[in-house]
């Protein structure tokens, strides 16, 4: 491979593009490469690597994700012409409930509108029978595939360079040479280490094990339990950073997310009062039928690019536990971009596309900062208190004074920047309104009939 930025290096008519991986990433860079591309009189290919079948029910089309689209990215998406249809949208989320051992709130979202879509990633769970819902990446495949781009039903199993070209080969295939080679892969992806010694600057992301469960309740029970919200959990519980069911027509999904979540924690977790109000585990209430525990990146790579190859999604660069489909969306567009206008070489990667990975690194050093107040916060009871007596309170104000109730909105779902939550949670108003609820919280008040 060359590493050499100094002779130009761009796609001209008739190059070849190499997409590996065929979740959102890697499908809307293709999207967006070839819309571009279109629109600036540039012929190019794209072929898109995907081993999995997202018609496919259980672990053949699951991606491991909680599948939560945030406001966000659905005013993204819309913007670039792509609306969500009503067969990937499993559960419109309108609000979210917080449970906590000293009472729990409903808040709803400051738009007061459902924005917010539960998707699953495949046709659905284990054991599931497809029906008319479809996949949210098989949905994005699509859309690339109806753009132009060849889809490749094959897991990519060897890379090789020649001539400062990438080749990849799959299983019983010979070596296809490319122009430019895309990695939109996940960090649980055994592919992603081939690139270890192909692409010698690139160090995969820092990650930690998580837990995602599947659990089949059926749509009455849900609609009872669960709602329209998604439901979150702040329990003293260690080594938890985040816990929500998200509901999803007749399933729930469990989302986990802290550092080396084992089977005995996940247990204590699902014993929580708190839990089973929401999840009753038993003959007639929810059961389990699919399960992973998968590991999520912390922390990005390391020189996500190089000659002829970019890094794009999880594999390079995503936010901190929440809205990687978001990351995915806005690492695929600066690469897509950035190939067509800037150039293929390293140096055009570092100039216009590592800007953006950058930024979203940034934000995730504050989002560790979050996360350690939501630590801090599960530890003491007098804090919990504070936080439930705000919200509640909150409830009755205008959005303008619902200071607890953004902040957790935008942690919870991701919707905007950890420096927004930062800035709105050292607010002087905030400051004082969250410290006179504490101290009120030390007198509880009195319950009523």
């Amino acid at each position: 491979m060359n590493k050499g930025t100094s002779r130009p290096l761009t796609l001209d008519d008739g190059a070849r593009v190499g997409v590996v991986g065929g979740g959102p990433a890697g499908s809307m860079f293709s999207t967006f490469l070839l819309s571009i591309a279109e629109r600036v009189g540039l012929d190019v290919s794209a072929d898109v690597y995907e081993w999995r079948d997202f018609t496919k029910t259980g672990p053949a089309g699951c991606n491991m994700c909680g599948g939560i689209v945030s406001e966000s990215l659905v005013e993204n998406l819309a913007a670039e012409g792509i609306n969500l249809p009503t067969t990937v949208v499993r559960r419109a989320i309108d609000s979210y409930v917080l449970h906590m051992d000293v009472g729990t709130v409903r808040f709803e979202t400051p738009l007061k509108e459902m924005r917010i879509a539960a998707t699953h990633r495949g046709a659905g769970p284990r054991g599931t029978t497809p029906s008319q819902w479809e996949g949210l990446d098989g949905f994005l495949l699509k859309l690339a595939e109806d753009r132009g781009a060849r889809v490749v039903p094959g897991r990519v199993e060897e890379v090789a360079w020649t001539d400062g070209r990438p080749l990849v080969r799959t299983r019983g295939g010979s070596f296809v040479p490319y122009d430019l080679l895309v990695v939109a892969v996940g960090v649980n992806s055994k592919v992603l280490g081939l690139f270890g010694d192909a692409v010698p600057p690139y160090r995969q992301p820092r990650t930690r094990k998580t837990y995602i469960c599947e659990f089949a309740m059926g749509r009455d029970l849900v609609e009872e339990r669960l709602g329209s919200s998604m439901h979150v959990f702040l329990l003293n519980l260690p080594r938890i950073d985040f816990a929500a069911i998200i509901p999803k027509g007749d399933f729930a999904t469990l989302c986990l997310l802290g550092r080396d979540i084992d089977d005995a924690l996940v247990e204590a977790f699902l014993d929580a009062p708190e839990v089973r109000a929401c999840l009753p585990l038993d003959a007639e209430g929810a059961k389990r039928v699919c399960h992973c525990a998968p590991h999520l990146s912390v922390r990005g790579a390391r020189e996500p690019f190089g000659d002829r190859v970019v890094f794009v999604g999880d594999c390079g660069v995503t936010r901190l536990y929440k809205d990687g489909i978001g990351a995915a969306y806005r690492t695929a567009k600066a690469a897509a971009v950035t190939a067509v206008f800037d150039g293929i070489a390293a140096g055009d990667f570092r100039r216009h596309f590592w800007p953006v990975c950058r930024a979203i690194e940034r934000d995730n050093r504050l989002g560790g900062l979050v996360f350690m107040l939501t630590r801090l916060i599960q530890k003491a009871r007098l804090l919990r208190r504070g936080v439930v007596r705000m919200v509640s309170d909150e409830q009755c104000r205008n959005g303008a004074q619902r200071r607890m109730s953004r902040m957790l909105w935008d942690t919870f779902t991701g919707s905007a920047p950890y420096r927004s939550v930062v800035a709105r949670g050292f607010h002087p108003a905030f400051l004082a309104r969250f410290a006179g609820n504490i101290i009120a919280g030390l007198w509880p008040r009195t319950r009523r009939g």
